[in-house]
């Protein structure tokens, strides 16, 4: 037997009791601790229902407490502690929670205060919608008949009788299912041990209610007090700033809240309380690289740091905010968290061709230039969620604020969208759009897991499945799945009639060459069709001809087979022709064969028709004559073959006696020189490349990717049975989460759309919303720390982890709302606090009460994100290119299969070439490079890139051999190292320390102290070492800019480097 009790000690004291048992703590709070009570203590069970009975309402030191009875029951079958000789009814579970008070472990402050009780609404209810509600609670129909969703209906029962029975759960059907593991069926579904216990422990104690039940439930959704509680649901509210004292080093109310807890946590370590304080302020260079890379992404030159670190002025900190947050580099630093979110990708993906979206860039953009100019976050919202309808689209002019404001609105374009692609199923990827589209908005806007009520109820949280497709239906009239616009279909062109003009008469001028093309096509097929003919014979060749010129569907079975015995001329098509050409020496000679072989044929016959207008005792002399050589032969054979010369007929003089056949031959001798002379190829190409040539003079045109409805079009939307799109059953109106019971404001104004993303983002943004504002700060509060106050900003739902600080949270939500949604405030309360400057020293007692640091007592040491990363070694070599916006950097496949940057080069025939030159493009930072959901660049991957399937809401931290890996070997990182190799020689020419020195200010943003440098120096010199004896044949020069290299390759491969501390 194990009694497992729980409380919280008053300050200062240590737990205590008076039998055997172990003390643990269980959670973050200030003195929260347990006691065990193992089965083989001696009279451990005595012990807790006679001995401490007696008026003792808790040993010394507890505070508050409750005890876990579930524990308390093992389910083994055989050795079962619940039953009713042990525990009758609620004899047994009153001891114990006697026991439990008498330790002063019962919720409450007095000693007199009722134990917690176990209810249905707090503790069962949402297990059993968890694993019991779909068959029993979900729906017109209740497999048996039986209903769990109150406890008076399971006490009613269904078909087979009531469920449970209060005070009796061995003899309480729901009870024996479930811990014979006959319920739920599957054994992946079973409930955890913990549950069954809890279930049992509250059937024993009589299977209470918190309050009183409707007598019914409605058609709609059903919450108890409990759900609608929650406290990502209460509204937000300011908590009041705590004294904290002039000695510590408190400069906003963020450190005043977190210091609460930091000292509240050292009260429960009397020993070792001084240690549980913030940490000293960091250095200012660790400080202003760390604000650098957290807001911009790159970090300072050495100037900038060393004017900072000698600004002695008391405002340098915020004078340096003042710069960092007006750097236009912050819009693409933050825009890269944000299109995290949205699931931004240059490609529509779905498939594994993965077509690219040629204009997901204009989103992109519009997200960089809200966030440099600071767009209140409210507005932010409303643009992306109803850009269109706040410019009243279709009839609005396409004016550059317009054309900004609908741009947003590809926030809801960027899921992945296979509905343009052929061989998928329509309906399938149309409903999967639709579907990703709405995890984006639920998990980005709501933190909310909306996704999981799409086949069936939330199952852990209040979100019924009504209420997912009340959320459908408010964006269905923009992705109405039964009349679909595919991407291609929904671009709007920002073309005016004059750059239409040009492009049509550019096109028309490179459709002459396109013309001439295949006019060279046909002529090359009918020539080598007639070649192709020649080698066939000529009794069939009118044939062959008429089946190769029908179409194949409309052969006959007899055109078939001839054709199936000419395989080269079945075989002959213009995308065959190339290779036709390949083989035109072989072909040649084959049709010179084919001559020779018919011109023996021929002279033959000639020879023998000859041969029998001669009297038959002349003829075989006269052929002897003319088959002796002439040089030999005498007179009379002389004689006889200029008599009868048709007899030794010849090639020359075949056309005397048989025309069609010299004709023929000359046909073979025509057709081999022809085939020799062919380049069909290069003729094809110059025509292509022309054409080519021309059409890349064509302005590209703009399109617009953005979400429209159609005007006056409002279809039905229907909530699917199980999430199957061909099981629709009832028609929902659009809305939002019923449990926030909160309706959508009125529409503003007549608009030809439906409005309902607009009155909906209007909800969102109203400053009572709960989620909105909370998601949003412990967002911000994540990319700065690494770790939200909610650790999981995806999900503040019961399956998220609870914030850690949830007084902060809410005064950070009131701060950013009442500061007009201006992020950059945020970001500047945040960075002025002194738990964002502090260092990453903390004493060890506190590291050790404290590991995973959530009392924020020191600085949280991050590694750089993989574009931070690549940005950094490109900016530290020298090489970043500045050019903001525009079309994404190209990424391909290279030889070897690794994905590159780099632009496929393909010719007219639409063959690979040697790839195009791309001017420094490669050098943009990482926002700029081409997101392919399918083709991820290796080096942005290695370092944990976000997977877009369909977003991302917290990329993974991995420490791994290939990063490793990467750093040491990849021809990007060698690259760059040796960039930043000839900066420094560029830099300090002649002077070997004044280029480590350059190189370490450069790389850590910090002056190397002298046993830094001279740790630097040692490398290098044993790097020239090393190369004097592998590469004797270097001169000097070389071997000093190799040894340089490998130097920078070390200063990039480093933690200092790679971490911001």
């Amino acid at each position: 037997m194990r009694v497992e009790f729980r409380g919280t000690l008053a300050p200062g004291k240590q737990p205590t009791a008076s039998f055997p048992g172990t003390f643990r703590r269980f959670g973050a709070q200030p003195g929260q601790v347990t006691f065990d009570i193992p089965g083989n203590a001696q009279h451990a069970s005595g012990c807790l229902f006679s001995q401490h009975g007696q008026g003792q309402s808790r040993p010394a030191g507890w505070e508050t407490g409750f005890c876990i009875a579930r524990a308390a029951f093992p389910l083994d079958n055989k050795n079962s502690m619940l039953n009713e000789q042990v525990l009758p009814a609620m004899t047994r579970l009153r001891a114990l929670l006697v026991a439990c008070s008498c330790l002063g472990m019962v919720t409450g402050i007095s000693g007199g205060a009722e134990p917690r009780q176990v209810t249905f609404e707090a503790d069962i209810r949402p297990i059993l919608k968890t694993h019991c509600f779909l068959c029993h609670g979900e729906g017109d129909h209740r497999e048996g008949g039986l209903d769990l969703r109150l406890r008076h209906l399971a006490a009613s029962g269904g078909d087979s009788g009531p469920a449970i029975l209060p005070g009796t759960p061995l003899t309480s059907r729901l009870f024996q299912r479930i811990r014979n593991g006959e319920m739920p069926p599957g054994e992946d579904k079973l409930l955890t041990d913990q549950d069954v216990r809890l279930i049992g422990e509250w059937i024993a104690g009589g299977a209470p209610t918190a309050r009183a039940e409707p007598a019914s439930l409605g058609r709609g959704p059903y919450f108890t007090a409990e759900e609608k509680n929650w406290w990502a649901f209460r509204p937000i509210v300011r908590t009041p700033i705590p004294p904290t004292g002039q000695l510590e080093p408190v400069t906003t109310s963020i450190d005043a809240l977190l210091l609460a807890r930091l000292r509240a946590t050292g009260e429960q370590h009397p020993e070792s309380a001084g240690s549980f304080r913030f940490a000293p302020r960091s250095d200012r260079s660790a400080l202003i690289r760390r604000v650098y890379l957290d807001l911009l992404g790159l970090p300072p030159t050495p100037h900038e740091v060393s004017k900072f670190s000698h600004d002695q002025r008391p405002d340098a900190w915020s004078r340096l905010l003042d710069r960092v947050l007006a750097s236009p580099r912050y819009g693409e630093r933050w825009a890269r968290h944000w299109l995290d979110l949205a699931g931004y990708a240059d490609s529509e993906g779905y498939v594994e061709e993965d077509p690219v979206r040629a204009n997901a860039y204009g989103y992109r953009d519009y997200v960089i230039r809200a966030l440099n100019s600071d767009k209140p976050y409210d507005r932010f919202v409303l643009e992306q969620l109803a850009g269109d309808e706040l410019v009243a689209w279709p009839q609005a002019t396409l004016t550059p604020r317009v054309i900004e404001t609908m741009s947003a609105t590809g926030f809801l374009r960027m899921a992945p969208d296979g509905t343009g692609s052929s061989g998928v199923d329509q309906d399938l990827a149309r409903n999967q759009v639709i579907a990703d589209t709405l995890q984006t908005m639920g998990t980005t806007l709501l933190g909310m897991t909306v996704q999981c009520a799409q086949c069936h109820d939330h199952r852990y949280d209040p979100i019924p499945q009504s209420d997912y497709y009340r959320l459908r239906a408010l964006f269905e009239p923009a992705l109405d799945w039964k009349d679909w616009r595919t991407p291609g279909e929904r671009k709007i062109s920002l073309h005016t009639d004059a750059d239409h003009a040009i492009r049509d008469k550019i096109e028309s001028e490179a459709r002459k060459f396109d013309t001439q093309r295949q006019e060279a096509v046909d002529y090359y097929l009918t020539r080598t069709l007639e070649h192709e003919l020649l080698m066939a014979d000529r009794g069939i060749r009118d044939a062959l001809r008429t089946a190769y010129g029908t179409p194949v569907d409309q052969r006959s079975l007899e055109q078939h087979e001839l054709l199936d015995d000419h395989i080269n001329l079945a075989n002959l098509s213009a995308d065959a022709l190339y290779d036709f050409e390949r083989r035109r020496d072989a072909r040649a000679g084959d049709i010179d064969q084919r001559r020779e072989e018919q011109s023996r044929e021929f002279l033959a016959r000639v020879q023998q028709t000859e041969l029998a207008k001669l009297p038959a005792a002349l003829r075989d002399e006269v052929l002897g004559a003319v088959t002796t050589d002439a040089a030999t032969r005498t007179a009379q054979q002389q004689e006889l073959a200029a008599r009868y010369p048709g007899v030794g007929v010849t090639i020359e003089t075949l056309p005397r006696y048989d025309a069609s056949a010299a004709k023929e031959l000359e046909r073979y001798t025509i057709a081999a020189a022809e085939i020799r002379k062919f380049r069909i190829r290069e003729h094809l190409k110059q025509l292509s490349d022309q054409a080519r040539a021309i059409r890349d003079t064509i302005p590209v045109e703009p399109f617009l990717r953005a979400l429209t409805e159609v005007p006056g079009k409002v279809p039905a939307t229907f909530l699917f049975h199980r999430g199957d799109h061909q099981q629709p059953r009832g028609e929902v109106r659009p809305g939002g989460l019923s449990v926030l019971d909160a309706e959508l404001p009125p529409a503003a104004g007549r608009l030809s759309t439906s409005a309902r993303r607009l009155r909906y983002a209007r909800h969102l943004t109203d400053k009572t919303h709960p989620l909105v504002a909370r998601v949003m700060a412990n967002r911000i509060w994540l990319h700065h720390f690494g770790r939200g106050l909610v650790p999981t900003p995806a999900d503040f739902g019961r399956l998220g982890i609870l914030p850690t600080h949830p007084q902060l949270l809410d005064w950070l939500a009131a701060e950013f709302m009442e500061s007009d949604w201006s992020i950059k405030r945020l970001h500047r309360l945040i960075l002025s606090s002194h738990v964002y400057q502090q260092s990453t020293t903390a004493s060890a007692a506190l590291v050790e009460a404290d590991p995973d640091n959530q009392l924020y007592g020191r600085w949280p040491l991050r590694r750089l994100e993989s574009e931070v990363l690549r940005d950094t070694i490109i900016f530290t070599a020298g090489r970043l290119n500045p050019q903001m916006h525009g079309p994404a950097v190209p990424v391909m496949e290279d030889e070897v299969g690794r994905i590159v940057i780099g632009k496929e080069n393909l010719d007219g025939e639409r063959k690979p070439v040697d790839p195009l030159e791309l001017h420094g493009q490669q050098f943009r930072r990482s926002l700029y490079v081409q997101v392919r959901r399918t083709r991820p660049l290796g080096v942005l991957e290695t370092f944990d890139l976000a997977e877009t399937t369909p977003n991302c809401t917290q990329r993974p931290t991995s420490n791994v051999a290939p990063q490793a890996l990467m750093l040491m070997n990849s021809d990007f990182i060698v690259a760059m190292a040796a960039g930043f190799a000839r900066r420094l020689m560029d830099d300090s020419p002649r002077e070997q320390t004044g280029q480590l020195r350059r190189g370490w200010e450069l790389a850590f943003n910090r002056v190397p102290n002298d046993n830094q440098l001279r740790a630097a120096g040692s490398f290098f010199r044993t790097q020239l070492a090393t190369l004097q004896e592998d590469l004797p044949e270097l001169d000097d020069s070389a071997r000093h800019q190799l040894a340089l290299t490998t130097y920078c390759q070390a200063l990039f491969s480093s933690n200092r480097f790679l971490y911001i501390e």
